[in-house]
């Protein structure tokens, strides 16, 4: 039954998280979970499912940072995974009459390109370096000159895309900031941007889902904790399109900065906060 039990939800700070590579340690430790916990859970995947919906990322940057409160790195990732491939899912099949298949076939390829030599390598983040990524990736996008952002819709674009994305997917949980990169320089709209990244980010959630799961994380996931977590996800998901069919382009590109720098900063003290208890 959801909520899970106290086995399932294991404490962020487990021993296998303390470092940065495979292998690791898997010596249990148990967090007993609040009903106010698992009602803040909840409420943070619809919300997060939402905003995904309607900007085509920052959700995922809001949901995995609650998620790695109470779930160790590679228990978290895999549930975060699961949901945001339902949510991502969902908008792709919404969308998918604005799809431009031939950029998702391109980045695919990367994508499986960039899985095997990650897992090759098998390198696994602890939480200090998630959190660190996620707060520095906007600022790092931003810094880069808008004359040196590459288009999606160039040759050869959607190949690199995938490799990279995949990349900045494992090492820090999310890449849909990063994605967004090669989509700002495009001439596609708003509704053409958020269903091609769908389709694109759904692919990558599966490929991450995989990757983390390889580390023997599956066995932590009951099924009574991401199947009520993925139909939460498309409820949230289902409420967007109301109000992206209503938001301007310009609206569109300003909310979703907003947003994601806001977001940026906490996380950013939230790793200070890590790194400052060592």
């Amino acid at each position: 039954m959801w909520p899970p039990s106290s086995f399932e939800t294991r404490l962020a700070g487990a021993p296998h998280d303390e470092g940065g590579t495979w292998p690791f340690s898997t010596a249990p430790a148990h967090l007993e979970m609040t009903a106010f916990s698992f009602a803040l859970i909840g409420a943070t995947i619809i919300v997060s499912s939402f905003i995904s919906g309607v900007f085509g990322m920052a959700g995922g940057m809001v949901l995995l940072g609650v998620l790695l409160v109470y779930f160790d790195v590679t228990t978290g990732m895999v549930l975060f995974s699961l949901i945001q491939l339902a949510a991502n899912g969902w908008r792709a099949l919404t969308w998918r009459q604005y799809v431009i298949w031939p950029i998702f076939y391109r980045y695919t390829a990367g994508a499986i390109v960039a899985f095997a030599v990650m897992r090759y390598v098998a390198f696994v983040p602890n939480k200090m370096m998630v959190y660190l990524a996620l707060g520095l990736m906007p600022f790092l996008v931003e810094a880069l000159p808008a004359s040196m952002r590459p288009n999606i819709e160039w040759r050869g674009v959607p190949f690199v895309t995938g490799v990279l994305t995949t990349v900045i997917q494992f090492l820090a949980g999310v890449g849909g900031l990063f994605l967004d990169i090669f989509f700002q320089k495009s001439t596609l709209d708003r509704k053409t941007t958020n269903a091609t990244k769908a389709v694109t980010q759904t692919f990558s959630h599966m490929l991450r889902a995989i990757y983390f799961g390889s580390f023997a994380a599956y066995g932590e996931l009951k099924v009574t904790i991401w199947a009520p977590a993925m139909v939460l996800a498309i409820c949230g998901a289902s409420l967007a399109p109301m109000v992206l069919e209503r938001m301007t382009d310009h609206g569109f590109r300003q909310w979703t900065r907003v947003i994601i720098f806001a977001i940026a900063i906490v996380y950013l003290a939230r790793a200070g906060w890590l790194i400052w208890q060592g």
